[in-house]
């Protein structure tokens, strides 16, 4: 029904593309609303990328609070308003005293995993310090987690459904900062805003560290624009805004860095 073929040209995540493209296809046929298991932000900003080329479907994404990375997405056709929809989400609360012996993300993740889920099942996790954790999740892990999910590293948790409200995000910090550059070159411009050396830039850009708008940095010498988001993993995110040419010809460039 779909030019599968034409629209995996050149995708970077195909295999959850292609998920999204056959959910895409039983809307059409059944004319009902579908959901996605939760995609990365590479794998979303490419099915979002193929869906505006699509005109018998659309889609809406959340991952349960504004900033979140991992999100759902529900499929409809067009005729169908997807604004009101409520995605298939729910939090769990993690609780242990882990005072004495901290855990981090991943150790969150690994005993989730653990537990004998998989990882499209699961979204953000919110580590909360010496209190444990926070982790929004498919709907139907909900009973299996709270009876099987009891430990993390050497603490005993327990883990629950609560409710939206006593969802606890920090804000993520950012730093916004002015920059002058000769070029809009993407080495130029994510070495200023990250604060290092351009060579290291190139670098972390020639192993595939570095990303716009969640696609792969492929070059150095590939401009920006306003909007575009440069991530660098384990380094946070850039967010480019407005561009002016200065009397000498050269790009003022504002920049926000979320850490």
């Amino acid at each position: 029904m779909l030019p599968k073929a034409d629209l995996l040209k050149s995708v970077e995540n195909p295999a959850a593309v292609t998920r999204a493209l056959d959910l895409a296809e039983q809307a059409i046929r059944t004319w009902e609303i579908v959901f996605t298991d939760f995609l990365s932000p590479p794998e979303l900003a490419e099915c979002q990328d193929i869906f505006q080329r699509l005109t018998e479907v659309h889609l809406r994404a959340g991952g349960g609070y504004p900033q979140a990375e991992r999100q759902r997405a529900a499929i409809a056709r067009t005729d169908l308003p997807l604004e009101a929809i409520d995605l298939p989400l729910v939090l769990l609360d993690i609780a242990g005293n882990f005072l004495f012996d901290t855990a981090t993300h991943r150790d969150f993740l690994g005993s989730l995993l653990g537990a004998g889920i998989v990882r499209e099942k699961v979204g953000d996790i919110i580590v909360l310090g010496e209190r444990g954790a926070q982790a929004i999740v498919a709907p139907e892990l909900v009973e299996f987690l709270e009876m099987n999910l009891t430990q993390v590293r050497s603490v005993p948790v327990k883990t629950r459904q609560v409710d939206w409200s006593e969802l606890r995000v920090r804000q993520p910090k950012k730093k916004e900062m002015t920059t002058v550059e000769a070029s809009l070159r993407l080495d130029a411009v994510a070495s200023a805003g990250f604060g290092m050396s351009r060579s290291k830039m190139v670098d972390l850009i020639n192993t595939g560290d570095v990303r716009i708008n969640w696609k792969s940095g492929k070059q150095a010498s590939q401009t920006v624009k306003a909007g575009d988001l440069v991530s660098i993993r384990g380094k946070g995110r850039l967010e480019i805004g407005d561009i002016a040419i200065t009397k000498k010809e050269r790009y003022r460039i504002q920049l926000t860095r979320y850490v």
